[in-house]
């Protein structure tokens, strides 16, 4: 952390080029020097006829930038109540750090480095706001009131992947009407976010600091059903705090139920497995015969647990990843390795933990990552689509949720789903939160997929990225 401690924080100019509208917002970027950068922080009062027109397309030009990877862009719908005591406790420790070693800044999931900094700056500023706007806060008022907004920043900025000065980022909500969630958009501010609050309903009342925004009269109050924003890869990611929208808006409210299935399996003669290796023994009886549940369970051994550790190597968060490469390769999602500074990887029966930095590739949009660690492996072999998958096919999920390493469900194919361009295989089998990044086999014990997200709120709805998408992500690290 040493080299960022003497970095220059930088200040922020506020709306110095008028907003009007939303298009003007989405379009507008301001100039950064050395020292400064231009931010906008502005309050959209009531609504016009146009206003879900215009909503919309605002939606479009910044989802399109944001694709394009020119920008980050978040819309809030409502923030979060903090009240899982594993998020208040992690949180409290991250503001603890901070008042211990300030000089730091604030490292939580999402922010290190430079980013922490600027967001220790941010936090300083925006307390400091705090006090100045309410009587008699006690230090425990003060405490919480800082470990809430570091708990909304990591749920707004989970997707980022990288912070710089210059980088672009817009965050929209609406109807923001509470002091303290006033004062977080502020904050995001204070690291360089532009802010548009969409004040349809109402807006502060007589807040000594509204003046820190730009209030624009748009129309009158009106009660409106802001439609929730639909982000790219907008299903729920285990262990982050996305919504399932894209995952609602396709499935619906789809309840599957496993029936129960009788599977044949045929024996395999020990003279056709003579003189080959134990993968390819794997894949020649791969072809032949359909495998127990049992004997599923035996590849449990390729599939390793992944600790994510922030720079201060605390665990920060868990998956699960499937050994692809002889060579140490191993494959994850991109939303389990995402933010991490280093990782720790476990392998059933070795007592060794395998430390790497070695973050190989990414691909953001799939949702796959590639790790690397000093070890020879035994992958699982990737199907190659001999036959279409099909509804109804029986399949094994294998994982680490809540951590209990190497846990193997059942179930089946219940669907094939298209999420923002990205085919999916729905299915069945259950997991939970850090079985991401684990393996969806079938009978024969080929990865179909690797399971990438759920949907908390229905029953046994999951899905993967299909092994079409795998095959080519790794293509020659496979040795």
């Amino acid at each position: 952390m040493e080299q960022y401690r003497m970095e220059q924080v930088i200040a922020y100019r506020y709306n110095i080029t008028e907003v009007t509208s939303m298009e003007d917002f989405a379009n507008i970027r301001g100039r950064v020097s050395k020292s400064s950068k231009d931010v906008y922080f502005v309050r959209l009062l009531g609504a016009n006829v146009d206003f879900e027109n215009q909503l919309h397309r605002m939606d479009a030009i910044l989802s399109r930038r944001m694709q394009e990877g020119r920008l980050f862009y978040q819309r809030v719908h409502v923030l979060p109540a903090l009240s899982v005591s594993e998020d208040i406790l992690f949180y409290t420790q991250c503001y603890h750090r901070w008042l211990d070693h300030p000089d730091d800044g604030v490292c939580t999931k999402v922010s290190h480095g430079a980013l922490a900094v600027q967001l220790g700056a941010a936090c300083k500023q925006v307390v400091e706001r705090y006090l100045e706007a309410k009587a008699a806060v006690t230090e425990s008022m003060r405490k919480n009131f800082a470990v809430k907004m570091l708990y909304w920043f990591d749920y707004v900025c989970a997707g980022w992947r990288q912070w710089s000065v210059d980088s672009c980022m817009k965050i929209v909500a609406d109807n923001v009407t509470k002091e303290q969630e006033y004062l977080y958009y502020y904050l995001l501010t204070q690291i360089g976010c532009d802010v548009l609050l969409l004040q349809t309903e109402g807006d502060l009342k007589n807040h000594p600091l509204k003046h820190l925004s730009k209030e624009i009269r748009m129309g009158e109050f009106r009660t409106l059903d802001i439609p929730v924003y639909e982000p790219t890869n907008s299903m729920h990611l285990h262990g982050t705090a996305d919504t399932a929208k894209a995952v609602l808006k396709e499935t619906g409210n789809v309840v599957v139920k496993i029936p129960q299935r009788v599977r044949k399996k045929h024996a395999c003669s020990a003279s056709n497995t003579a003189g080959f290796s134990v993968q390819d023994q794997r894949q020649k009886s791969q072809q032949q015969a359909e495998k127990s549940f049992e004997e599923l369970a035996t590849l449990a051994s390729s599939i390793v647990l992944i600790l994510v550790h922030d720079p201060n190597g605390d665990v920060i968060a868990t998956g699960s990843g499937i050994m692809v490469g002889k060579s140490g390769y191993i494959l994850t999602n991109d939303h389990v390795v995402r933010g991490g500074a280093s990782y720790s990887v476990r392998i059933e029966n070795d007592d060794k933990v395998y430390q790497t930095d070695e973050l190989i590739k990414y691909h953001s949009v799939l949702d796959l990552a590639l790790l690397r660690i000093p070890r020879r492996l035994q992958p699982l072999p990737i199907y190659q689509g001999r036959k279409k998958l099909v509804r109804g096919q029986a399949v094994a999920a294998i994982g680490s949720p809540l951590g209990l390493f190497n846990s193997i469900s059942d179930g089946i194919i219940s669907g094939f789903r298209t999420i923002d361009g990205v085919d999916m295989i729905q299915f069945t089998a259950p997991i939970s939160h850090g079985s991401s990044g684990g393996a969806v086999l079938n009978m024969y014990g080929e990865v179909i997929g690797i399971s990438a997200a759920g949907f908390d709120r229905g029953q046994n709805i999951n899905l993967a990225v299909g092994y079409e998408s795998i095959n080519l992500f790794i293509q020659g690290f496979r040795s």
